[in-house]
């Protein structure tokens, strides 16, 4: 029978795998280590980097990791951008464009995007490319010129689908601000289950207590390959948090009692942390239960849309969001203002808690614009 972990700890286990309190790595380590960071708002995956780095760490720095080709931004699994590193990136297409191709084809066909218009537009960006790095709109210029209508979302689907075939992926900045288009080279390993067990191990160390079902959530990879690439890592442990068979690694020692987010009693001083919105801390999984509530789900992702908000953590609970305000935007209900910037709580704290979650705002680094 596995060992029960009680929930507090289970999530105590995570901060500490999330490096939410930071760590001693760079930039690039950071994202070495994870696999690949949620990377659909640019900026909220520089400050996700940024928090998980070494004291000190600038969202300027997590720039230049990307201007140095340490870290690039493609769609390596389930049509999703995510910050990765070169080699990551060549692992988990090679196992994941194929589905992620079959997935599309349906979206292919309604933008028109036949094969032929497909091969058009990877050879004139191909020879774009090899001149120099292109921005977004540079790309949909060429195709526009040459007769690819760009339009309708087709524009960003054939970026989607040159990036999944491993063409194409986001490398450096522009001096704009602009991240540039560049083409991929990095070739994936040459044994692709040894591959797969390396990625699973990781997703686990970076992550756990983690399910087979949120790999399978996170990978979009069938539970049965999963499954059989899994039982080969020596080291992965199986663990039971809230009656749910979980995942952590054989060197993931229990947190200590005094360490903060480690599942406190609740005469201790809570563990602050604010994450940016599409953090991992809440898609890493498909169960985000143990971290947040109905209700604090709703409010990160208001009216189902699909755009997740940044986040205030206590000992690692969802307790509400928080975001810079409008020009036009007021106090109402349970938001108000902390230094410039909106927080909205939709759980109930105590005033000290609250005092510290203002201080937290006040003090986190990396509020100017990414």
């Amino acid at each position: 029978m596995s060992r029960e972990i009680p929930v507090p700890l289970a999530r105590g286990r995570r901060r500490q795998r999330q490096l939410l309190g930071g760590s001693r790595l760079s930039p690039g380590e950071v994202v070495e280590r994870a696999v690949a960071l949620q990377g659909q708002d640019l900026p909220a995956v520089l400050r996700a980097i940024a928090i998980r780095s070494r004291p000190g760490t600038t969202v300027d720095d997590v720039r230049r990791a990307f201007d140095t080709g340490h870290l690039v931004r493609s769609w390596p699994m389930r049509g999703t951008l995510f910050a990765t590193t070169p080699g990551h990136l060549a692992t988990l297409l090679s196992l994941t464009a194929e589905r992620t191709h079959r997935a599309t084809t349906r979206r292919r066909e309604q933008l028109g995007l036949d094969d032929h218009t497909i091969g058009r537009a990877r050879d004139l960006l191909a020879e774009a490319l090899q001149e120099r790095p292109r921005t977004r709109g540079e790309a949909l210029e060429l195709w526009d010129t040459a007769g690819i209508a760009t339009a309708n979302g087709r524009g960003y689907h054939l970026l989607m689908h040159l990036a999944v075939d491993a063409l194409i992926h986001w490398g450096r900045f522009a001096e704009t601000g602009d991240q540039l288009l560049e083409l991929t080279t990095t070739s994936p390993e040459a044994d692709p289950d040894a591959a797969l067990a390396q990625v699973i191990r990781s997703y686990v160390a970076a992550r756990g207590p983690v399910t087979l079902a949120d790999l399978a959530w996170w990978t979009k990879l069938p539970k049965t390959q999963l499954r059989k690439a899994a039982a080969t890592i020596e080291d992965l442990v199986e663990v039971s948090v809230d009656s749910t068979a979980s995942w952590i690694l054989a060197d993931d020692q229990e947190p200590d009692s005094d360490a903060p987010g480690s599942g406190l009693p609740a005469n201790e001083t809570p563990q602050i942390d604010l994450v940016p919105g599409f953090d991992e801390w809440i898609l890493g999984y498909a169960d985000r239960s143990l971290v947040a509530s109905p209700e604090a789900l709703r409010a990160l992702v208001p009216g189902g849309n699909g755009v997740f908000r940044p986040a205030v953590l206590v000992d690692g609970v969802v307790v509400g969001t928080w975001k810079p305000p409008r020009k036009s935007a007021r106090k109402s209900g349970g938001a108000r203002m902390s230094g410039g910037t909106v927080v909205e709580l939709v759980e109930q704290v105590n005033r000290g808690t609250r005092a510290r979650i203002d201080a937290a705002i006040e003090q986190w680094p990396h509020q100017t614009k990414a």
